[in-house]
């Protein structure tokens, strides 16, 4: 294995860290930046050091795997110091199918995406819909779509359409929630190997499933038979449901998460003032002429 040189001539980086003993050097950055991981929390005798090192998950792009996942190891090592538990190393967004650049002029602002569909629906989409451990693609287009699609007609309408059939047929009280027995097994081994895009396909599941339960239990229909007890069971089915979807949801959409539990707290509904994710005008491509 070759040596890795830590530091660098200080006549080409005259701003960088002195080596001590030789003034004509200085330390190379992916040095001495590497260190901060530790002297953060006081390395060594300080008490948050010894309570937040190691790390149970340090995350990086991709581009800077190399320092990560050689130097910092060999650093760590050379101290007999623990390494990291976990490196998760994530890919790049492009926007429009094209890597972002200011020349071009295809930058996104994080700021600008919060502004229209919130912080939720920003988690959302590069969450499930950039690849975890891939390079993924951004475009307006596509985020209206997953809003519009996913969060507002799936999750939301389910939502809605048990706030409102309990306000309707049950004076908006719907008493204990039933149990509900789902396998969890996918979704922890997801977020265990920081597969969040999978883990979130595997909510969707439990959402579209909740659905396809509504459509073919009708409870409308039960409504109509003045089936109570039945009714009763059937929408406390629907609330539990949701309350699960809601904890699963937690560490992605923590927003969304109490949202959902506040409506159905004390057994009772208690609707929001607004949707939970209000429908969006769609967003047509631009189109270009080639001349």
């Amino acid at each position: 294995m070759d040596d890795i040189s830590i530091s660098r001539p200080k006549n080409k980086i005259a701003w960088g860290i002195p080596v001590p003993g030789d003034t004509t050097q200085v330390m190379y950055v992916w040095f001495e930046a590497l260190m901060n991981y530790i002297t953060v929390l006081g390395y060594p005798e300080n008490n948050d050091f010894k309570n937040f090192w190691p790390a149970d998950v340090q995350v990086i792009g991709k581009d800077i795997i190399r320092f990560h996942a050689a130097i910092w190891p060999a650093m760590l090592m050379s101290l007999n110091l623990p390494l990291p538990k976990k490196l998760y190393v994530h890919g790049f967004i492009q926007s429009d199918g094209k890597k972002m650049s200011k020349s071009i002029g295809n930058v996104i602002k994080p700021v600008d995406i919060v502004k229209e569909y919130g912080v939720d629906g920003f988690r959302y989409y590069f969450l499930r819909h950039i690849p975890s451990y891939d390079d993924g693609d951004f475009s307006w287009q596509k985020i209206n779509a997953s809003y519009n699609n996913e969060l507002a007609n799936e999750l939301g309408n389910a939502l809605q359409r048990t706030v409102a059939m309990i306000e309707k047929y049950q004076a908006g009280k719907y008493g204990d929630p039933s149990e509900v027995g789902h396998d969890l097994a996918k979704y922890e081994e997801s977020l265990n190997q920081c597969r969040f895009d999978r883990a979130l396909d595997e909510v969707w599941e439990h959402i579209r499933g909740l659905n396809q339960y509504i459509d073919e239990a009708k409870p409308w229909e039960i409504a109509n038979k003045k089936e109570a007890d039945h009714l009763r069971d059937v929408l406390s089915y629907q609330v539990s449901s949701l309350l699960f979807i809601a904890d699963l949801l937690s560490p992605f959409l923590p927003e969304t998460a109490t949202k959902i539990h506040t409506i159905f707290k004390d057994g009772e509904v208690h609707p929001a003032k607004t949707s939970l994710f209000p429908k969006k005008d769609p967003i047509e491509p631009v189109k270009t002429t080639v001349k």
